[in-house]
């Protein structure tokens, strides 16, 4: 056995719990087909980040310029480069995880990999040479993929995914988003501040599903008002591609057909899982995720799995979180691996959404006994300094003993900000420690105290 560690995929779970084993004194190897750094740092988070940071600045100049006391008339811009700018930053992101692997000394070979039995690797680079490896232990780090419409398969020009849509080489026109989670969300501010016409359809009778009822509410306001057309409750009962129009029929709650036509469909329905090759068989869930035990080995001895492969949360924090814990469990007999409970989510369109914990009508259909703190940004007096008085902090509180049970915020930089209720939910903290914690002014971080402090009966600045 040359290796004590395979690693198959080099994204947020792979390349992390590579780097964890070798600061264990363990001989590493790690394979992917991608660059180092996964779907995250290529084709998801940075990139996308970086579309979203050009998409707001241009907003900012052409609406805010003249409040703020600049005379710029109306800015252009250059498409080919906001596209190259950020795939420069997934290349730059790339390049650092490189050098972290050659500073721990952990080996990585580009090209797919093939398990037909346990301990044993094959891998095929792309002119296609066949390299066998061994390893005592596999780590299945292989992630998910966009996942298409049953009848509409992805054709990388009038219907894409995500992945397509961080590289579109030209501005369409017009585009329709199916799905309104945080991908879908973040497509539609990017191509719509740049003047695309951008229609968003979600199933589900609300924007982000997932979130607080008020904080989609405050959501469908702000997108209606920056001009994207939102259809809520919505499904699609059929679809035509030609060589330059998607046309899709979709139905509302109410039973009303309706025609809708773009240059492009961009699908953003959900992810599905990538299984490596090979003749090996895990135990899956319904869905298709490998099933894990409790030290994120899967059902084949010695293959284990984590990330976004064994199911959501798929988020890259935690998928680097799993990580680590796995290969603790992996080399450390006396570690008992940590599962993930609590995690922050985050939507980067603006207004940014940032949520942890649970939601109001999640506590009440629990029957929870709580208090609403609920703070808006518009009383703040940094929000009204930097011109960013949309959105507000929301908190469920536990009643009795005020612990923070659930944190909800709409409004600038609100994925910044949700790190500290992150802190006070996993530490246990009540609303009086947060009280009793000086925040610093004039900061939008105050707002959480204000929110704390609205639970608790007795409010200064509201």
């Amino acid at each position: 056995m040359k290796y004590d560690l395979i690693v198959i995929g080099a994204g947020p779970s792979g390349y992390v719990a590579a780097i964890k084993a070798a600061q264990l004194g363990k001989k590493v190897l790690v394979i992917d087909k991608e660059p180092n750094g996964g779907t995250c740092n290529n084709w998801g988070c940075i990139p996308a980040k970086a579309l979203l940071r050009s998409a707001a600045l241009y907003e900012v100049l052409n609406k805010c310029a003249k409040e703020f006391g600049f005379n710029t008339g109306h800015m252009s811009c250059n498409w080919s480069d906001i596209i190259n700018h950020s795939r420069t930053i997934a290349e730059k992101v790339s390049s650092g995880i490189d050098y972290l692997f050659r500073k721990n000394r952990i080996e990585s070979i580009r090209g797919t990999a093939r398990i037909d039995r346990p301990c044993e690797i094959a891998v095929t680079t792309a002119d296609g040479t066949i390299t066998t490896h061994l390893a005592h232990k596999i780590l299945i780090a292989t992630g998910c993929e966009s996942r298409p419409l049953p009848d509409l398969p992805f054709d990388g020009k009038m219907v894409i995914g995500s992945k397509e849509a961080l590289n579109l080489r030209r501005q369409p026109t017009s585009i329709i988003i199916l799905g309104a989670g945080a991908i879908g969300m973040e497509f539609a501010y990017f191509f719509n501040a740049f003047g695309t016409k951008v229609t968003l359809v979600e199933m589900q009778p609300r924007l982000l599903p997932v979130e607080d009822e008020e904080i989609s509410a405050a959501l469908a306001v702000a997108f209606s008002e920056q001009g994207i057309q939102v259809s809520t409750g919505t499904g699609v009962c059929s679809t035509a591609v030609s060589d330059n129009r998607v046309d899709i029929q979709v139905t509302d709650a109410s039973g009303v057909e309706r025609d809708l036509s773009a240059d492009l469909l961009l699908v953003a329905i959900g992810i599905q899982p990538v299984l490596p090759d090979g003749n090996l068989h895990y135990e899956l869930d319904k869905r298709g995720y490998i099933i894990t035990n409790e030290r994120y080995e899967t059902s084949v001895s010695g293959i284990f799995a984590a990330g976004d492969i064994i199911g959501p949360p798929w988020l890259a924090r935690v998928a680097s979180f799993e990580a680590e814990e796995a290969v603790k469990g992996m080399f450390q007999d006396d570690t008992h691996p940590r599962k993930v409970s609590v995690f922050p989510g985050c939507t980067y369109c603006q207004p940014q959404v940032a949520s942890i914990g649970i939601t109001e009508h999640a506590a009440r259909e629990k029957g929870l006994a709580i208090k609403i703190g609920k703070f808006p940004f518009s009383a703040s007096g940094k929000a009204r300094a930097s011109g960013e008085t949309d959105g507000f902090v929301k908190l469920i509180v536990g009643a009795e003993h005020g612990e923070i049970l659930g944190a909800h915020i709409i409004g600038a930089d609100a994925t910044e900000m949700i790190g500290e209720l992150g802190l006070a939910i996993q530490s246990e903290l009540t609303i009086e420690d947060i009280i009793a914690t000086i925040h610093a002014h004039p900061t939008l971080g105050e707002a959480i105290h204000d929110a704390v402090e609205v639970a608790a009966g007795h409010a200064i600045h509201l």
